[in-house]
């Protein structure tokens, strides 16, 4: 673990790195359902659950977390939506620190249980959310039904490998009902 990091809750001031270093990081193509924009991170900032953090080295921002207590209609349930780790900076316990403090901070607002989602071929993310104490739940498999009468340009996901996964990724596991 690289303590010359802070890690700290995250401000405006912030926010123009984490809307980058999320434009590096997260590959949307692979879920295109979500998507990373100023006003996913800025929906996040403005929350009153103090669940948004950034790793610090000096002032730039090499990490960052974002959760909220938002999850579908469960006012008991908190969702870690967003978490990224500056390529150069991975390997460092910068990710484990962040999930482990935004899950403090969604405990202490009131959480029973924290969700989040890893897609299935980002195995060293679900090797850190396991690891940090996340079990899967459920499988949900997204099922595409393409229009016959457009072209089959975009019938089949780019082929991704396990490195960029690991370094664009998007990082999330589901908790289970207890």
């Amino acid at each position: 673990m690289d303590t010359a990091i802070a890690v700290v809750p995250m401000g405006l001031g912030h926010l123009r790195q984490v809307l980058d270093l999320g434009h590096q990081v997260f590959d949307t193509t692979i879920k295109p359902y979500t998507s990373w924009s100023l006003t996913a991170v800025a929906e996040h900032l403005d929350s009153p659950d103090n669940a948004c953090w950034v790793a610090l080295d000096s002032d730039r921002v090499v990490g960052f977390v974002l959760g909220s207590m938002e999850f579908e209609h469960r006012d008991d349930w908190a969702y870690l939506e967003w978490i990224a780790v500056a390529p150069d900076m991975q390997g460092h316990g910068i990710a484990r620190r962040l999930v482990n403090v935004c899950s403090e901070a969604l405990f202490a607002r009131g959480a029973h249980h924290i969700v989040t989602d890893v897609e299935d071929r980002n195995s060293a993310s679900a090797a850190l959310m396991t690891s940090s104490g996340f079990v899967p739940a459920a499988t949900v498999t997204l099922l595409v039904r393409p229009n016959p009468a457009a072209p089959d340009d975009d019938a089949a996901l780019p082929p991704i490998s396990k490195r960029d996964l690991v370094r664009r990724g998007r990082l999330s596991v589901e908790h289970p009902l207890r």
